[in-house]
């Protein structure tokens, strides 16, 4: 771990400050204290860090589970009682990694995926508009959807705080095409919070009836001691059901948007190395059992600092356990400084990264892959943004399911209808595999054959037949055949099969 110092020292620097205002930013999303953020980091960063395999892999708050930690804090109305509930997740990602259960991301369509994603970073568009325009008043109030709430917010806002993330949002677009992209040690997220606060201390002393309201900067608080850092969970509320439902929820969550970034990472490393899923989802499950105990929201394998880790030079996991440690010193020491940091700096920083997640191109590309991609698609979109997350998920794995099913009945076989001596010479070729979810498909081409035909079925290519298709064809030869004068012919459906010609 300690090979590659010179390379993992600046890279842990470039990575720290990536995630600072990251980690304040998806906080903010979360509707958490914005030092729970910091707390996550620090442990992603420190102790998933030692327990992972993974050389280049950054874990940290993710604005993946913004939305999830947003409606369980609201449905569990205490963040104590919420800290309950990741301590449990955490324990139940210990759990699935000790059972092999690290292969469950292979089996989720890729469909339900990235509209899962596209969904997140909908949400995350909408839950940052407010403050990213000075107005912090709670979104989806009772009786009001996010949609009708955004309505609302013309009256009360602040064209400071619009200034800064329009400039913010500008600056981070072209960012890459300026000179400043070569200074790895001054990141875009970086800048537009410096930025953001410079420009409100312009405002306060130039500009004072733009300048934004205290209430819309970062508050985190004053290191008074070791007490002052954390809040602890409240397991008097350990028999809640609801608890547990949002504890089930952050742990399918968290696990699957940690294996799917471990296997994008694993894609970008140089050195293309491979670590175990199930140990990460064990060195996870115990970063979130930490951060459930010390106050911080969840905490998942983050693809954006992996990513910024690995372009940075970072080559062994000392760079994302020193990234936690430089964020430790940042709240022991910083705070004064990091509570001058307007809140609509991080929210634009969280509206280009929604962008990212549900950007037109997304659409368009998934459309083009025709309706039984695009279908899913949507439809996990509009159920995750109009109910809650998993039950969007759960919807679209239903209709992914339904399209599934279907292509399987389409395709259960061929039929070939060559002519020969005047007289219809049909050719059922059956498919690989053929199930009972086969049989309506099969009994219903069998039906339409003309009387006095040929039949051959052939089962060659076979290697599974259900025996209610076994069924079908028996039926069909010893019944229907006979009464159409159809000669039928049997090809491959010896041993198993147990078929013979009539």
């Amino acid at each position: 771990m300690f090979s590659k110092l010179k390379n993992d020292i600046p890279a842990s620097v470039v990575v720290f400050l990536v995630a600072l205002p990251l980690c304040l930013g998806v906080a903010l999303a979360s509707g958490a204290p914005l030092l729970s953020g910091v707390i996550a980091g620090i442990i992603g960063g420190i102790i998933v860090g030692i327990l992972s395999e993974s050389h280049v892999s950054v874990s940290g708050p993710a604005a993946g589970l913004a939305a999830v930690v947003l409606s369980a804090i609201n449905e569990l109305s205490s963040f104590d009682t919420f800290l309950l509930a990741v301590l449990i997740a955490g324990c139940i990602q210990v759990a699935a990694g000790v059972l092999k259960g690290g292969l469950i991301a292979n089996y989720i369509p890729s469909n339900v995926i990235k509209g899962l994603l596209a969904a997140i970073g909908i949400i995350l568009i909408i839950k940052q508009v407010p403050h990213a325009v000075g107005y912090d008043r709670a979104i989806q109030g009772e009786g009001e959807s996010s949609f009708f709430d955004l309505l609302n917010i013309m009256p009360f806002i602040s064209w400071g705080a619009i200034i800064i993330s329009l400039l913010s949002i500008f600056i981070m677009i072209y960012w890459d095409k300026t000179p400043m992209k070569k200074i790895k040690f001054f990141p875009a997220s970086l800048f537009v919070v410096v930025l953001g606060v410079l420009l409100n201390m312009l405002f306060q002393h130039s500009y004072p009836s733009i300048a934004i309201n205290p209430k819309h900067l970062v508050n985190i608080p004053a290191f008074t001691g070791i007490n002052s850092l954390f809040t602890f969970p409240n397991f008097q509320a350990i028999g809640n059901y609801h608890v547990w439902i949002v504890a089930l929820t952050i742990a399918i969550v968290a696990s699957l948007e940690t294996l799917l970034n471990l296997e994008a990472v694993e894609n970008i490393d140089p050195h293309k190395r491979q670590a175990s899923p199930n140990r990460e989802l064990i060195a996870q499950g115990v970063g979130n059992v930490f951060s459930g105990l010390a106050g911080g929201i969840p905490i998942t394998s983050v693809i954006v600092r992996s990513s910024v880790n690995i372009n940075a030079g970072g080559e062994t996991k000392l760079s994302t356990i020193l990234h936690g440690i430089f964020l430790l010193i940042s709240i022991l020491l910083l705070s004064p400084i990091l509570n001058l940091i307007p809140l609509a700096s991080l929210a634009s920083i969280l509206l280009l990264t929604g962008y990212k997640l549900a950007k037109v191109s997304l659409f368009k590309d998934m459309y083009s892959k025709g309706f039984n991609q695009f279908i899913p698609f949507i439809a996990t979109i509009l159920a995750i943004v109009f109910t809650d997350l998993l039950i969007g998920v759960f919807i679209g794995l239903a209709i992914s399911i339904f399209y599934l099913l279907k292509s399987n009945y389409k395709n259960a076989f061929t039929i070939e209808t060559p002519m020969h001596s005047g007289k219809e010479n049909l050719k059922m070729i059956l498919s690989e595999e053929v199930s009972f979810l086969n049989k309506a498909s099969i009994k219903e081409a069998l039906i339409a054959i003309p009387e006095n035909s040929t039949l051959t079925i052939d089962a060659s290519r076979s290697t599974h037949i259900d025996y209610d298709v076994i069924e079908i064809i028996s039926d069909f030869i010893s019944v229907q055949s006979k009464e159409k004068n159809i000669q039928t012919e049997l090809i491959g459906f010896s041993g198993d099969f147990k078929l013979s010609n009539a």
